[in-house]
């Protein structure tokens, strides 16, 4: 993977957060991180954790996703939004940064050049169509 320092894909993923979550009913409300929180507790999740990874749900983080939202309580909600908007960005920025079975691909700044390629063209005489 081409070497990008966090700031930089921070930038990125902030621009692509605000164009997800354009207005600040789009980002999740406290009660529904405290949903999730004990959602995660909940035994079904448990269980399907435990077969999946061999190992119990760790719901530390969704419990201090509640905790930042509480923290934002008394705030504007633009500046709500946009704190919420710079933690989730960097919590993306150190997934993306980190190791992962993702680290094969580059992302790209444009698209191919003369992508897709035109049906028309690559179809060879000999084969048949349905109709």
């Amino acid at each position: 993977m081409a070497s990008v320092d966090f700031e930089t894909v921070v930038k990125q993923e902030e621009e692509y957060l605000r164009k997800v979550h354009p207005t600040v009913d789009d980002i999740p409300g406290c009660m529904t991180l405290f949903d999730e929180f004990l959602q995660c507790h909940v035994l079904g999740t448990q269980i399907k954790s435990l077969y999946r990874y061999g190992q119990m749900s760790e719901c530390g983080v969704k419990k201090e996703d509640f905790k930042f939202c509480m923290s934002l309580k008394f705030m504007h909600p633009e500046q709500k939004r946009d704190a919420w908007i710079r933690r989730r960005a960097e919590w993306w920025a150190h997934r993306r940064l980190g190791k992962s079975s993702e680290n094969v691909w580059d992302m790209r700044k444009s698209p191919l050049p003369d992508w897709p390629p035109s049906l028309s063209d690559d179809v060879p005489e000999n084969v048949e169509t349905i109709s």
